[in-house]
């Protein structure tokens, strides 16, 4: 009766559920990819445009800073519109254009990227950032002429020169305003040296600077008197050699109260309005700056409801792809299979073949059924046979025991000494039957027993040669041993005179009057080779592959008395292989045959470690 099958665990309904799930798995997984990758994508663009943005406006702040007007920056605008790939427009604060990348009449976009106002936005300091202060690149009146400049240049050298006897290397750099400056490498200690180096000239203001910061004191005076401080007269400052201050020319306002408190705001803010005043006709008028992408925001990743649409429908269709493939497939997969249970099913006797329909995985497994099924024909035939065979070697030899016994309880015949010979005879034929069926009903079981010990090849074969020397004799048949000296075996000496003794055996009662079996032993690389090779009628070729079978006779016609049992080949070829050898046979027709063990090698005893 075929047992019917739970639907959750058939295979076509596994297969369909597993690929369901691996498709909706990979669909998933595609589109986060295409997500994340998208906006990874977009967010490196981003980051990109961020610092052309920057770039370009921290040029433009640089010209309107050196500038009074916008007259000449068209150019400066396409060569920037080049380099960076985006449109650049600058408009005044109502919108007038003053210049423009892209062609007349495009619209700008809905909002300002940025405020051009080198008075307040500071994008030279630091790199990228839109500080809130004056742009130190606005110098205004504080502009050092050609003549002071050299001054000042003469003193920064004399000043170099000095730090260099202290051991302190600086380099000169210039300020906006042209004020040379000296730089130590960062980290140096500098103060011994300018102790030792400072004069004051270099820090003290040129007249041009004089003039600019008393202009500075006047129009700051109102302010700081409202906030409280009056002077009599001009501001007093101090140079800051690492020109970090408001005022570009290198100089910052002494304070006049306690730092931090409300007063030095106030005052910090009066400078500060006043410096502004003070530079305002240097500097472009502020205006406004558009990019082509600042109305939108790469980094926001949304989709459209039809971009969302066409993402469904795709994922839908693949899945019914997906679907439709896996069960064509499962379903071709599933109807050899359902062949191979059936055929195993069926009753052992009839021995099943499925079709073989395909050359996949299933194909080669129904051949595989198939070759274990004629396998498993030919294995039960040959037990019939050795079943048959055993019943008829015992049969013979039990019969005439039985007989003359019969005969004689019945007194028909005395127990004659001959008689009792022949009975003995036909008794130690029925125990070598059964010893070897026991040597290898053992090694089929695997539990032939094997005491291994070093053994000299040519010791054992004079062994089996003295053994057989009489029956050889008898038969008239030379026995003769050739061994190599080196030759020695890690083998059970009592099992390599059983497997030697039956091979000579067998080449004794296949060797005329006359002839010669003789015994061989060498060294053969890893191996160790013995032979037994007679000179008898030889083996025919379609024979040869089975004389190691159980029970087979070249001859059928021999008497088992006289052909052996059928076995001995058979136990030689186990006895081989218990050893980890081989045992092979070769022959011509006419010329003998010659049968060949091969076992692996021991050290002579003198040569261990």
């Amino acid at each position: 009766m075929r047992r019917r099958i739970p639907l959750r665990k058939r295979l076509l309904v596994r297969l369909l559920s597993v690929s369901a799930l691996i498709a909706v798995c990979s669909v998933a997984a595609t589109a986060w990819l295409a997500v994340t990758t998208t906006t990874s994508a977009l967010k490196e663009e981003q980051g990109q445009d961020l610092a052309a943005d920057n770039r370009i406006l921290a040029t433009l702040s640089g010209y309107a800073a050196t500038h009074a007007d916008w007259s000449g920056v068209r150019r400066t605008v396409r060569e920037l519109s080049r380099a960076t790939g985006r449109r650049i427009a600058l408009t005044t604060a109502d919108r007038a254009p003053v210049a423009d990348s892209a062609p007349h009449g495009t619209p700008l976009p809905p909002r300002p990227a940025a405020t051009v106002d080198p008075l307040r936005t500071d994008t030279y300091t630091e790199t990228g950032a839109q500080l809130s202060g004056i742009d130190p690149r606005v110098v205004g009146p504080y502009r050092v002429p050609a003549a002071e400049r050299r001054k000042l240049d003469a003193l920064a050298a004399e000043r170099r020169r000095c730090y260099e006897r202290f051991g302190i290397g600086t380099t000169v750099v210039r300020t906006p305003g042209g004020r040379p400056v000296l730089k130590a490498p960062e980290g140096t200690d500098t103060s011994y040296a300018a102790e030792n180096c400072g004069d004051g000239r270099l820090n003290t203001p040129t007249p041009t600077e004089r003039r600019a910061l008393d202009e500075l004191s006047d129009l700051a005076r109102p302010c700081l008197g409202r906030a409280g401080l009056h002077l009599d007269g001009p501001l007093f400052v101090t140079y800051d050699p690492g020109g970090r201050d408001p005022f570009g020319g290198g100089y910052l306002l002494a304070k006049f109260a306690r730092p931090g408190s409300a007063l030095a705001a106030r005052t910090d803010r009066c400078v500060l309005a006043a410096r502004r005043t003070q530079l305002e006709p240097y500097v472009a008028p502020v205006a406004e700056l558009f990019l082509g992408i600042g109305d939108q925001n790469p980094s926001r990743f949304d989709m459209s409801p039809a971009n969302k649409a066409k993402v469904v429908g795709a994922a839908g269709l693949v899945l019914a792809v997906t679907v439709a493939v896996t069960a064509v497939v499962a379903v071709r997969l599933s109807r050899p299979l359902r062949a191979l249970t059936e055929a195993a099913g069926a009753p052992p006797e009839q021995h099943v073949r499925v079709p073989v329909t395909t050359r996949d995985e299933t194909g080669i497994l129904a051949e595989a059924f198939n070759d274990l099924a004629e396998r498993r024909e030919r294995l039960e035939a040959q037990r019939k046979a050795m079943v048959s065979d055993i019943a008829h070697e015992l049969r013979s030899p039990l019969t005439n025991i039985r007989g003359w016994l019969e005969v004689v309880r019945d007194g028909v015949v005395d127990p004659e000494p001959a008689l009792l010979d022949s009975l003995h005879e036909e008794a130690l034929v029925l125990q070598r039957i059964i010893d070897d069926l026991q040597d290898l009903a053992a090694a089929d079981a695997g539990t032939l027993r094997l005491r291994r010990e070093p053994l000299r090849a040519g010791d054992l074969l004079d062994q089996v040669a003295a053994a057989h020397r009489p029956a050889a004799d008898a038969a008239r048949v030379a026995l003769r041993t050739e061994s190599d000296a080196a030759a020695w075996l890690d083998a059970d000496p009592v099992r390599m005179r059983q497997a030697l003794g039956n091979l000579v055996s067998n080449a004794l009662r296949h060797t005329p009057a006359g002839g010669t079996v003789t015994l061989a032993a060498r060294r053969d690389g890893e191996e160790v080779v013995l032979t037994v090779t007679d000179t008898g009628a030889g083996i025919a070729p379609e024979d040869l592959a089975r004389v190691f079978d159980r029970f087979w006779r070249a001859e059928k016609s021999r008497s088992r008395r006289t052909g052996g049992s059928g076995l001995g080949l058979s136990i030689v070829r186990h006895l081989a292989a218990a050893h980890g050898g081989t045992a092979e046979a070769a022959s011509e027709p006419g010329r003998g045959a010659v049968f060949t063990l091969r076992l692996p090698p021991a050290a002579p005893p003198g040569d261990e470690p």
